[in-house]
């Protein structure tokens, strides 16, 4: 049976990006590292967008980037400038492509296309029973993610993060290329948290994606009928071509999702909790984990001791709670954030890099009200 020191399940974001971590880190190099996925990862199966300040890690294999964002509610129309933060957006393929190509360069890193089945915690060691395949691990990274194991529990809301959106080619030119549509809320709500988001690619081509933050999903007509009407009714556009089709749903939670980890056994990104829980954004937050867990094992801590829950944490619970009351609060919460605050601000909150007093400048944005509720809710 082949035995590895460290076995990675999932090779998407936090998994590569874990894998080239130890690959990478002289630390490590003693250690035998398997990354094990159902797939070969030569799809573009998705894109991931953050805010960066500056210069970053994946620059060189970035899509596309962003000086300006567009932000719109029912009274509020800007398209501010971001710097030193621009808006960037990453390919699954070029991610893929880079950091495999990477990590099958490690003499201690293996890659194997394995559809993983079952984990049995024995003693000092994990056994991961594949579909054609068993292999032995002292520690294992797991990003399966299971949604019904999710929805069990009822101490935490749970909303998603659905979206369905079309990448289109006009036969005009429309698009400004310098600014991304990061949330456009003047659209019908319909008691919804509701919004557009387009990032435009040229002056023709763009993806238009209608994403919501509630309960539960749509019909895919539903999804297309708004994407139809944004597009003759707030673009303008009356040719276009579909070229390409993007559909998700992220957990927007703050369920303790390390209970389920063990001394031995660690699940990680959004299986991990590592979404951040009231945006959804899942890919910036995980770069930042990887370091702090390469961390933790050099210290030689217990998997379970990794993940510890802080004020942001606390943050996020207050407004998932007041949305999954009240969704249809969502778009007086984010107008009045960006109506009152510069965007840099905001998206340093949302990196959880913000001190006590920004944060209480940040709160005294939105009407108070909900979020005293909120908190009373919680605390009694």
């Amino acid at each position: 049976m082949p035995t590895y020191d460290y076995i990675i399940i999932g090779a998407g974001a936090s998994g590569l990006l874990l894998a080239d971590a130890l690959g990478n880190d002289r630390f490590f190099s003693d250690k035998s590292i398997l990354v094990l996925d159902r797939d070969q990862k030569n799809k573009n199966d998705r894109t991931w967008c953050f805010w960066e300040a500056g210069k970053g890690q994946f620059d060189d294999i970035l899509y596309r980037r962003w000086p300006k964002i567009h932000f719109a509610g029912e009274k509020l129309n800007i398209k501010p400038e971001i710097a030193p933060y621009s808006y960037k957006m990453l390919r699954g393929i070029d991610f893929y492509n880079h950091y495999l190509q990477k990590i099958r360069a490690y003499p201690n890193v293996d890659f194997l296309e394995e559809s993983v089945q079952e984990l049995a915690e024995k003693n000092d060691k994990v056994l991961v029973l594949g579909k054609n395949q068993t292999f032995e691990g002292r520690y294992i990274f797991d990003s399966r993610f299971e949604y019904q194991k999710l929805k069990s529990q009822s101490k935490y809301p749970i909303l998603q993060q659905h979206f369905l959106g079309w990448f289109i080619q006009t036969d005009r030119p429309v698009f400004d290329v310098d600014t991304a549509t990061f949330m456009d809320f003047s659209i019908p709500q319909k008691g919804n948290t509701r919004f557009m988001y387009v990032l435009p690619f040229s002056t023709t081509e763009a993806l238009v994606e209608y994403t919501l933050f509630s309960e539960n999903v749509l019909e895919k007509t539903e999804y297309e009928k708004a994407i139809e009407e944004y597009i003759a009714q707030d673009l303008g556009i009356t040719e276009y071509t579909i070229t390409d089709i993007e559909q998700g749903n992220i957990p927007m939670t703050c369920h303790d999702f390390a209970q389920e980890n063990t001394n031995r056994i660690l699940k990680i990104g959004i299986a991990g909790g590592w979404a951040k829980a009231s945006t959804g954004y899942t890919f910036y937050s995980s770069t930042r984990r990887v370091t702090q867990l390469v961390n933790h094992l050099k210290l030689n801590k217990p998997l379970k001791d990794f993940q510890k829950k802080n004020r942001f944490w606390f943050y996020d619970l207050l407004l998932l709670d007041i949305l999954f009351r009240s969704n249809h609060l969502g778009r007086d919460i984010f107008e009045s954030l960006f109506r009152r605050r510069k965007p840099q601000l905001i998206f340093k909150f949302l990196d959880q890099d913000t001190a006590l007093p920004e944060e209480l400048y940040i709160m005294a944005a939105p009407k108070p009200w909900p979020f005293i509720k909120a908190l009373w809710g919680r605390l009694f």
